[in-house]
């Protein structure tokens, strides 16, 4: 035979919280204490309780009330409801206040190591549950990415095709590049480095396109010289680390990776001091106008610009 089911949703969290109060005290009167109700308020209460779930959840003693089986299932499931909502509540909080949530962002890889990642650090010293999905990649993979909400903000350069009228676009500062070597390589340690002595040496660069290709390219032929004839075309760092360690081979990059490759050589590899700057165009901050940025998202943000800031002094 089956039993209607009795009409549970009508149940309020006051009630959860009496009958968890009532067998925690085993007394009315003390439960009504601790939620600051008076006695009678508590009774009727439990009345309406008992009334929805259709039975007595307490049998009364002289000593106190103890739950019957009926109120022992509800006890039970109380007590996991409240602490449910309790922590439903510490979620939000977290939520608003940005401790927590998802944050998807990506960089081009000067800025991902010069801004986004001093920035992730001080976010998760305050902000540990924050989960973060960081891409690293080209400013044409990103702009794409954002277009498609697939980020909250990206550090990159726009697209010729991109309607700029669509971002919220923060300046940041030119992206400055080196020309990384292993540390016996002819031309390391020499001074003023003419674009030149380079021309005849292999180089591991990449993809034509991509800024730092063009930024170098440009060099050359600002100087009247052919660009660079002997190439592997990669953007895989892994694989121009392999390559330039035990080879003459060149390696252009941002000066922040540069710095962070030499640091991490252990002496075997080094930047050459030309005598000309390279440099490539600015990028920049930027996010969706019509996208709001979640409070972690808005954290991570503001972290990055201070650091992009902090860059551009």
């Amino acid at each position: 035979m089956a039993f209607p089911l009795a009409p549970l949703p009508f149940l309020k969290l006051s009630h959860l919280r009496l009958v968890a109060a009532i067998a925690q005290h085993g007394q009315i009167q003390m439960a009504a204490q601790a939620l600051t109700l008076t006695q009678p308020a508590a009774s009727r209460t439990l009345a309406e309780v008992e009334k929805l779930v259709g039975g007595v959840l307490f049998e009364r003693h002289p000593r106190g009330m103890t739950p019957t089986p009926l109120g022992m299932i509800f006890v039970r499931r109380a007590h996991t409801m409240l602490m449910e909502m309790q922590d439903l509540a510490h979620e939000l909080q977290q939520e608003r206040a940005g401790l927590s949530g998802l944050v998807q962002a990506g960089a081009v890889t000067g800025p991902a190591v010069g801004c986004l990642v001093p920035a992730i650090r001080k976010l998760k010293a305050v902000s540990p549950h924050v989960e973060l999905r960081i891409d690293v990649g080209p400013s044409i993979q990103l702009m794409r990415g954002l277009e498609e909400g697939d980020y909250d903000f990206i550090i990159g350069r726009l697209l010729p095709e991109s309607d700029a009228e669509a971002f919220q676009i923060v300046p940041g500062k030119i992206e400055r590049v080196r020309c990384l070597v292993r540390r016996g390589h002819p031309l390391a340690g020499l001074h003023h480095v003419p674009l030149s002595a380079l021309k005849e040496h292999p180089w591991i660069i990449q993809e034509r396109g991509t800024p730092i290709r063009q930024a170098v390219e440009a060099a050359f032929i600002g100087k009247g010289l052919t660009v660079p004839a002997d190439v592997v075309a990669t953007s895989s760092l892994v694989l121009m680390m392999a390559l330039i360690t035990d080879s003459d081979m060149i390696a252009p990059m941002s000066l922040e990776v540069a710095r962070l490759m030499e640091a991490t050589s252990d002496g075997v590899l080094a930047s050459l001091d030309l005598d000309i700057p390279i440099e490539v165009a600015p990028y920049h901050i930027i996010t969706r106008r019509d996208r709001r940025l979640s409070p972690a998202a808005s954290r991570l943000y503001a972290l990055t610009l201070e650091e992009m800031t902090r860059l551009r002094e």
